[in-house]
């Protein structure tokens, strides 16, 4: 993990330095279908308001960890995006400006106010996703624990992925928490997993396409997945729906900061804002299943399937030490490449 990032960080360092131009604003976010979203229904009203342009800098959050870590004393990134993971990794080496609230952050759950120096604005649940046609047609009532996954009756019917994925690494914290362990002790995580889990699993598998592939031709009924994969799915007329546990669902946000020593500090304030407001936050929810952070979004029941939306799902959400996690999560791997996907 550590030569990992270390190459990483050596390569963004080998680049040429991006010139600065005035009136620009410089974005490092995912790329894919949140780029296309960003600059196609978000930029535009922001731009012209703002009298800027956005300088768009794909890349996953890895990726733009490692730039921050190489353009650390002089930064051409002036707002940065990337899971709460490797966000809570920039916020530890102290690579965020403190945020100046507005009215928009206000209004967020505190759920997402993570830091200071930092906000969720977006969110995403991992729980059971689930062939509901399947169910129906087997009589079985939709899954409500993760315990479900150990019974008999899925044995090789089920997928997940794997701890290189973080659904995974969700997966195995809950199961840890809910045997007495937690990020400070994982084992009883791995026991459970080893002795009851892994048995029915079909396949552990990272790759969002070939998980819904898996659905897809029959070969699997259920997965432990995320909230935004099964809504994506589900948009395709698939009957995937997304499952609850009773015990509580892990959240992953999509998180930004302002970063330290930007050259446009005022201009990424604003646009964290302007991520925040309710009408931002409503083309995420639809466009791409991302459960709105700010409380005074409206969703109807129909838009809201599959997304985690409103309090009573907020308060059934589970958060873990990052910091923590971060640092075991090696150990971890290797332990899981010995005991479950052996």
């Amino acid at each position: 993990m550590r030569k990992q990032f270390f190459l990483l960080a050596l390569g963004a360092a080998t680049l040429p330095a991006a010139a600065h131009a005035d009136n620009t604003l410089y974005v490092a976010a995912y790329g894919g279908s949140f780029q296309t979203i960003m600059q196609s229904a978000v930029f535009p009203a922001f731009e012209k308001a703002h009298h800027v342009h956005i300088q768009y800098i794909a890349g996953n959050s890895s990726d733009t960890l490692a730039k921050l870590q190489a353009e650390k004393a002089h930064p051409d990134i002036d707002l940065a995006i990337m899971d709460d993971g490797p966000m809570y990794q920039a916020l530890s080496l102290h690579f965020c400006a403190p945020l100046k609230p507005g009215p928009n952050y206000q209004n967020v759950y505190s759920i997402a106010k993570i830091s200071p120096d930092a906000v969720g604005t977006g969110l995403v649940a991992v729980g059971i996703a689930y062939n509901a046609d399947a169910f129906k047609k087997n009589g079985w009532a939709p899954p409500s624990s993760w315990a479900d996954l150990a019974d008999p009756k899925y044995k090789g019917r089920i997928a997940m992925p794997g701890l290189d994925n973080t659904y995974g690494l969700d997966a195995l914290l809950m199961y840890a928490k809910i045997h007495g362990g937690g990020g400070d002790n994982i084992q009883p995580g791995f026991d459970y997993m080893a002795a009851k889990i892994a048995p029915n699993m079909d396949a552990f598998e990272s790759s969002p396409g070939a998980m819904s592939q898996l659905f897809q031709s029959g070969e699997i009924v259920a997965s432990i997945w995320g909230t935004s994969r099964t809504f994506s799915v589900a948009q395709t007329g698939f009957p995937l729906r997304f499952a609850y546990p009773k015990e509580g669902a892990p959240e992953l946000m999509d998180t930004a900061c302002v970063v330290n020593g930007a050259h446009d500090n005022k201009d990424a304030q604003a646009l964290i804002e302007y991520l925040l407001s309710p009408d931002v936050q409503k083309i995420f929810a639809l466009k791409s299943g991302t459960g709105p952070v700010n409380k005074t979004v409206k969703l109807t029941p129909t838009q809201a399937q599959n997304i985690p939306y409103g309090p009573n799902v907020m308060s059934t959400l589970v958060s873990f030490d990052w910091n923590r996690v971060n640092a075991a999560r090696p150990a971890w791997q290797a332990q899981w490449n010995r005991q479950i996907e052996k």
